[in-house]
């Protein structure tokens, strides 16, 4: 079994995008991961550009955006 979870960096690659969706879900299942830990967990992996745009939306969600 692969114990290293999927990075997506971001940029325009919509079917990098959904890999790592898929590669995430796959985990989580194997975790029993509960919906209110996904978000944080997934987070976690987010590097570059994807990481920067998270940062950006967290702020945004946590002033009520």
């Amino acid at each position: 079994m692969n114990n290293k979870p999927p990075i997506f960096k971001g940029g325009y690659d919509p079917d990098g995008a959904q890999g790592w969706i898929e590669g995430i879900e796959r985990i989580f299942g194997a975790m029993r991961c509960l919906d209110e830990h996904r978000v944080l967990l997934g987070g976690y992996v987010l590097h570059d550009e994807a990481d920067h745009w998270w940062g950006n939306a967290k702020q945004r969600l946590g002033a009520g955006g």
